[in-house]
């Protein structure tokens, strides 16, 4: 399953899809009147996804003075019980900014620093992978380490049903890209590589002798109030849970089920849209890692607009980036977005209308990368409204 989170291309494309219904839930907050208007032009957005054949939309919005949620569409097109703000979802790599918090944890407790050398520290990481010289846990962070994609080594078969039904688990992902050569020209300059994040989730469980889902819930999801988050295996029949789909030669295939991507560090959490606000509150409040790692997390070096584990985006409102967490399947579109100090926030969820993979038409990645760009353009646009009259 493509977990590929494109920054460069989002606004190239154009794109008219499906027309078809929807319902929306919400919660019992009430806005004033002036954020009620800040808001208006997200509402418009959100129903102009669902217009062209999204399935459900997730989103939960967090500013000094109150919160905003919303759900709209169905769970699932079997039963189209409504959505709700509150059902969770396959978060994709937003999974990645969650683990980057538990390796600077690593760095804060004194057990490696973020320029030592991970090579002799990760098992298998020499054998398997043959790194062309030393790599960090600085360059893992950052995808700097030019680390082969893992996903470049699985079957491209257009039928990819038996792909997912296997888990990826990260000795078997690391085992996989060690079959792809990795060059030393390819070290030190930015190339998204999901593998990245399978030896970061390693070397956690190294460090910490427990198993990497245990360290998540203990370094991360508790301390931070996540109580609908979680790695585990999620299956079609649960409850609260927010369906995805693709079409297979013309047929719908509901593609909820996460065998292939459960517990992994770069992909496999299950969260929601306020879980995901808590933990970029959170984390940019200070209150999950030291301000120095927090602040080297927030660097990015380099002209592409990634720190360790994090993107930049500009700020409307103040000389600082505001942060963003995304990810992206098939099935799924998510964007977590916070303010520098921590006192806004903005997440959202798109189940993508059920459409083929680009395994068998190419051109859908475009749609794809097309909905995360506005998706992005939405919420931080929503967010340079709510912070205009304290300027």
């Amino acid at each position: 399953m493509s977990s590929k989170d494109s920054t460069w291309r989002r606004a190239a494309f154009a794109l008219v899809l499906a027309v078809s219904g929807c319902t929306y839930s919400t919660d019992e907050t009430t806005p004033s009147p002036s954020s009620l208007e800040a808001l208006a032009p997200l509402q418009r957005q959100i129903q102009m996804f669902m217009d062209q054949g999204a399935v459900a939309a997730v989103v939960q919005i967090r500013w000094p003075d109150g919160e905003w949620s919303r759900a709209y569409g169905v769970r699932d097109l079997d039963t189209k019980t409504p959505a709700q703000p509150t059902d969770r979802v396959q978060i994709a790599s937003v999974t990645k900014t969650m683990t980057a918090v538990a390796v600077l944890k690593l760095v804060d407790d004194n057990l490696i620093g973020l320029d030592d050398p991970v090579n002799d520290v990760i098992p298998e990481f020499t054998a398997a992978l043959k790194p062309p010289g030393p790599i960090s846990v600085r360059q893992l962070l950052s995808h700097t380490s030019g680390m082969p994609e893992v996903n470049d080594a699985l079957p491209r078969d257009v039928d990819f049903r038996p792909v997912l039904s296997r888990p990826l688990t990260m000795e078997r992902g690391i085992q996989l890209a060690g079959t792809l050569p990795w060059t030393a020209s390819s070290v030190g300059s930015f190339a998204y590589s999901n593998t990245n994040y399978l030896a970061l989730g390693l070397l956690i469980q190294t460090l910490r002798h427990k198993p990497f889902a245990q360290v998540m819930n203990e370094e991360v999801f508790e301390p931070l109030g996540l109580k609908n988050t979680s790695l585990d295996r999620i299956g079609p029949h649960e409850t609260g849970l927010l369906h995805g789909y693709v079409t297979l030669r013309g047929e719908r295939i509901d593609t909820t089920d996460n065998t292939f991507m459960a517990g992994s560090p770069g992909g496999g959490a299950v969260s929601t849209v306020e879980d995901m606000n808590l933990f970029m509150a959170g984390l940019f409040q200070g209150r999950a890692l030291s301000a120095a790692s927090l602040r080297e997390m927030k660097t990015t070096p380099g002209f592409a607009p990634y720190g360790l584990g994090i993107w930049e985006h500009a700020d409307g409102c103040s000389i600082k980036s505001r942060h963003e967490a995304r990810g992206s399947f098939w099935d799924y579109q998510t964007v977590a977005v916070s303010s520098d100090d921590g006192r806004y926030q903005a997440a959202m969820t798109v189940t993508t209308p059920p459409m083929p993979t680009e395994l068998e038409d190419e051109s859908s990645e475009d749609r794809r990368e097309l909905l995360d760009g506005q998706i992005e353009s939405t919420l931080n646009e929503t967010l340079d409204r709510l912070c205009e009259p304290a300027r």
